[in-house]
């Protein structure tokens, strides 16, 4: 194994290679927790995403000794949960149940003056609530990086759906996160208002 990443325990992945069982759980134990945050971002249940984590941690093992040490590890790791994750539920048919061409475009601007001032927990939430296809692309766009054409040949899709769902992702989250922060002013109004005896 090439590597060039100062920041791996590249004896731990040795380890790991022999099927040393202490050595992978070492290995799960120092990654799982940032991997199962991608998992239930795909993922439709806390099930099904601790199943995803689940087979992507076997094809991990099973793939590790051709990790060459280019690019980031756990962007490595990362690809592998995501490709395990569509394939998921591309077996149960249930990928892109709700996709519908269309050419709607809808800017969503200000994106992360929203995104950071809400918690990590309540974004993950709202991106829960979104149509599966429309999830689907937003996550393989936003937060993994994927091109449209990209994502057209994950999902089967032309790129044009693919811009599409990820318009409608973002018009439906910004709806829902205003509809949120309208909701806390209106608390935060009545509770500063003066009490009336």
């Amino acid at each position: 194994m090439v590597g060039t990443d100062a920041t791996l325990d590249f004896g731990l992945i040795e380890k790991c290679l022999k099927n040393d069982r202490k050595a992978q759980y070492e290995f799960y134990e120092k990654y799982a927790p940032k991997l199962y945050g991608v998992c239930l971002r795909y993922a439709k249940t806390v099930i099904d995403a601790e199943d995803i984590l689940q087979d992507g941690f076997i094809k991990v093992f099973r793939y590790l000794g051709d990790y060459r040490g280019e690019g980031s590890f756990e962007g490595w790791l990362r690809k592998i949960m995501v490709t395990t994750a569509m394939n998921f539920y591309k077996k149960k048919n249930l990928v892109s149940k709700d996709i519908e061409p269309e050419s709607l475009r809808l800017p969503f601007h200000n994106d992360h003056e929203i995104v950071s001032a809400m918690s990590h927990k309540e974004l993950l939430r709202f991106i829960h609530e979104l149509p599966d296809g429309y999830r689907t692309v937003f996550n393989l766009n936003t937060i993994e990086g994927y091109s449209h054409k990209e994502i057209g040949e994950i999902m089967h899709i032309s790129v044009n759906t693919s811009k599409s769902q990820l318009s409608r992702a973002k018009n439906s989250l910004r709806n829902s996160i205003g509809n949120l922060f309208k909701h806390e002013e209106i608390l935060m109004q009545f509770q500063t208002a003066p009490a009336y005896q």
